[in-house]
Order: C-alpha cells, then sequence, then structure tokens
C-alpha cells in the first residue's frame, strides 16, 4: 500500500468552503464506508467487503466487523455500527465487547441496516435498505427509516422509501435528513420532542445521494455522482467539491473538526475546509 499522501488538484471552488487539495490518503481498499472521527482523535471507517473497521493508518480497529456500512457515536461517544452483514445495529462498548442495539421489528429481522446518526438525548436513527441481504430473502417487504430509544424500544418512522441509505441532523436537531439513493434526492422531515418524525418533503436533488455530514452552519455535505455536493439549510446547491473515485459517505473530523474525510470506493480522501462539522453524539 502506498502510504505517502499525494494531492490531487480540485475544480475551481468559488463558494469558498475548500481550504486545500485533497488528499489521497489510500486508493487499494475493497468498497470504503462509513467514516467517523473517534474522541480519541482517530479516524475510523468500514471497509464492506472486508468485513473490517479500520483506523487512518490502515490498523485494524475491528474485525470482523458484520461487514459494517455506516458508523457514528452515541452521546456517550461509543460507537455505534450499521452491520450490513448481520443486519442489525450494534454499539462496542468501552472494553470492546459489542452490544446488539436492533436487530428485528415485531419479531421480523432487519433487512440490512447502513447508516446512522444519534440525537442529543440518546434517539439513535438508522436507515435500512437491502443491499446487504446479497441473495437472502428478506423478512420485511419495505425499507424503512427506524428510531431506538434510550430504553431500547425499535420505532419504524417511515416505510416509503425505495432506499433510504444516508442520514444526518440539523445543528438544532429538529430536522432529520434521509437520502434516497434510488429517488436521486435527500428528504427532509421535522423532528418532535418525544424523537418520532412529522410529513417530510423533498429537500434537494442529488444524483445518487448516499452519506452525509452536516456542518456547523447547518449545510449538508452529501456524497453524489459528481463527487460531495454542498447544500444549504433551504436546499439550494452552493459547490460541488470533486475526488478521484465516486464518494460513498463522508465525515468531518481532525484537529480543529474542518478536516473533511472522504470514503470513495477502493479509496480513502481528505480535503480541509473553512467551516466545521457538527461532531457526533455532541449537541
Amino acid at each position: 500500500m502506498m502510504w505517502a499522501m499525494t494531492l490531487m488538484a480540485l475544480a475551481a471552488d468559488p463558494s469558498g468552503f475548500v481550504a486545500g487539495e485533497v488528499v489521497t490518503i489510500a486508493e487499494d481498499y475493497e468498497f470504503t464506508e462509513g467514516p467517523v472521527w473517534l474522541r480519541s482523535g482517530e479516524l475510523v471507517f468500514s471497509d464492506i467487503p472486508a468485513d473490517t473497521n479500520y483506523r487512518e493508518d490502515h490498523s485494524v480497529f475491528r474485525k470482523p466487523s458484520g461487514k459494517s456500512n455506516g458508523l457514528t457515536l452515541d452521546v456517550q461517544g461509543r460507537l455505534i455500527a450499521c452491520e450490513h452483514w448481520n443486519r442489525r445495529v450494534s454499539r462496542t462498548e468501552k472494553d470492546g465487547s459489542i452490544t446488539v442495539l436492533a436487530e428485528t421489528l415485531d419479531g421480523e429481522k432487519l433487512n440490512s441496516p447502513n447508516d446512522a446518526i444519534v440525537r442529543g438525548d440518546g434517539i439513535i436513527y438508522f436507515t435500512d435498505p437491502p443491499y446487504g441481504l446479497e441473495g437472502r430473502e428478506p423478512d420485511l417487504d419495505f425499507s424503512g427509516v427506524y428510531s431506538i430509544s434510550p430504553d431500547g424500544v425499535v420505532s419504524l418512522l417511515v416505510k416509503d422509501f425505495n432506499r433510504p441509505n444516508g442520514i444526518g441532523l440539523s445543528p438544532d436537531q429538529k430536522t432529520l435528513y434521509v437520502s434516497d439513493v434510488a429517488k436521486g434526492h435527500i428528504r427532509a422531515f421535522p423532528v418532535n420532542e418525544d424523537g418520532s418524525l412529522g410529513d417530510g418533503k423533498i429537500h434537494c436533488d442529488v444524483p445518487a445521494p448516499d452519506g452525509m455530514a452536516v456542518d456547523e452552519k447547518g449545510n449538508i455535505w452529501t456524497s453524489s455522482a459528481t463527487g460531495i455536493q454542498v447544500f444549504d439549510a433551504a436546499g439550494e446547491h452552493l459547490t460541488t467539491i470533486e475526488f478521484p473515485q465516486m464518494p460513498a459517505n463522508c465525515a468531518f473530523g481532525g484537529k480543529n473538526f474542518s478536516t473533511l474525510y472522504v470514503t470513495a470506493r477502493t479509496g480513502l480522501y481528505k480535503v480541509e475546509c473553512n467551516v466545521k462539522g457538527l461532531k457526533p453524539g455532541e449537541w
């Protein structure tokens, strides 16, 4: 593996979001996803086919990972993983043990949890498309968006998605964003105090939206067929940042939380930005 970092020139960014060039960290993984910056000060991400969570330096954080996809942190800083192959949402405890948080709905096995975000009161929201079934028959005939309450109750919130995928919260936690890859858009849902959702609406159209991150100003940074696209809180497209490969997910991290890490097919990349991202699990 080539660990000497290379630079790749960016397209012009008149919006001023980008503060540097795209840095290639590595490009020989199998399929990267789910980056998250841990409170210990390190990046962890998923390589789904490799069944492994890696650190930025390529050391192993967890293996097997249940072919995990999206990763986030709970309010205590513990890793929440959407275990693609195991069809469940799990939590890695401080001693390294694994606690299963969601696996079924009314006795029916989930499809394959994809991505998650945690509200300040501990409620976990996650998406459940069928991508990780890999030929197995689903128990459910829909792809839903769910919540897990702090006391462990799994609730179906929305079931009319085609392929729900990336998920994020606005800085005030009053809006939940969910991408639908098949329909090519991100929907926005008002979040009620009890954690339930109001009626959603299309927030913005995106070609092949996948994972997302939200910055302190409420802008959505979403993967797309053309790079990382940035939309403001009103749904207006602000800029697109190009990468060597098609992005699958992104997350802010680094010392000032202004480094955008991007997982893209076989690669892992980063770029310095002029805005700070929201810290997962901290509100």
